[in-house]
């Protein structure tokens, strides 16, 4: 039983390489929803071992098993293991559940604090002009869904480019991209090992904004030059942009830059690679001991409440 426990643990450090593979890999929506799901399995493997493990710890002290009607003894592994994995357990899950909150309650701030903004100043469509010294662009998910430009910004691009950034960040509004990047941050918080996952998410939503403003606009060069223009002007400037709010000047912009001047060849196959189904394999192996590892202690437990034989 301990190994299906660890086994979870141990998975997500293993995502990383692979994650980075399926960016290069699949189509840019393909890659996010891959990374997204198999980062919130893991996640969620992650977060039901160290359940599991702090519940089997805290039922051995005598006042929890009384609490629990537990008629004898639950039968686990080795005392010496189980109560120094459930110590650990209960203090990772803590310190968590409290980044988690302080991450939660910062960018909530940080969100209501733009859309405020935004909204009292003239709208022209979804889009709202900032004047601000700072060359800065973002989507701002809500309802209605705003694309926020500075004044700074917009004197950076031509009016070809401007076309291709306002259609960026309206591919991400319209995809919804802000979810997926919020889900990127849960599960970092659940596992560490996930955190750098997050990134590629980012880089994965950025590439399929990218991908949808080469096709909005007609012209993947003029929206790879706005892309890096709109980097390069923004490059060390303030920002108010909220913390998981979507950009066309995040993530590694030369990458994506190189991806839209060089797409593949017509003809090659995008279909899901094997890079990906071994990801997903090990997000799905990690649900599944987890789950196993749960329901024998759940066994263990109705044994000793006396509900069940062993």
């Amino acid at each position: 039983m301990v190994m299906l426990l660890l086994l979870p643990l141990l998975l997500p450090c293993a995502a990383l390489l692979p994650a980075r593979r399926v960016v290069d890999r699949c189509s840019p929506q393909a890659a996010l929803w891959t990374l997204t799901v198999s980062v919130l399995l893991l996640a969620a493997g992650t977060v039901t071992a160290l359940g599991t493990l702090a519940l089997t710890g805290l039922l051995r002290i005598p006042a929890f098993a009384a609490f629990a009607e537990l008629v004898q003894p639950l039968r686990t592994f080795s005392l010496r293991l189980v109560l120094p994995l459930a110590a650990l357990a209960v203090g990772l899950l803590a310190i968590g559940a409290v980044a988690l909150g302080r991450c939660v309650v910062r960018q909530a701030a940080g969100l209501r604090t733009a859309r405020s903004q935004a909204d009292r100043r003239p709208a022209a469509g979804d889009l709202c002009v900032v004047e601000s010294p700072h060359p800065d662009a973002y989507a701002l998910p809500g309802r209605p869904p705003r694309i926020v430009v500075t004044t700074a910004m917009l004197r950076s691009l031509d009016a070809r480019e401007r076309e291709a950034l306002f259609a960026h960040e309206r591919a991400h509004n319209a995809a919804g991209h802000h979810y997926f990047l919020v889900a990127a941050e849960l599960a970092a918080h659940c596992h560490p090992a996930l955190r750098p996952v997050r990134d590629v998410i980012g880089l994965a939503a950025e590439r399929a904004a990218d991908e949808t403003a080469a096709a909005a606009v007609g012209d993947r060069r003029v929206t790879a030059h706005a892309i890096a223009r709109a980097a390069l002007a923004s490059h060390a400037a303030e920002t108010s942009r909220p913390a998981n709010t979507p950009a066309a000047t995040s993530g590694p912009v030369p990458q994506r830059v190189t991806a839209l001047l060089h797409p593949a060849a017509p003809g090659t196959p995008r279909a899901m690679p094997w890079i990906a189904a071994l990801l997903a394999a090990c997000a799905l192996l990690s649900c599944a001991s987890a789950a196993t590892g749960a329901l024998d202690v759940h066994q263990e437990i109705e044994v000793a409440q006396g509900e069940a034989a062993h």
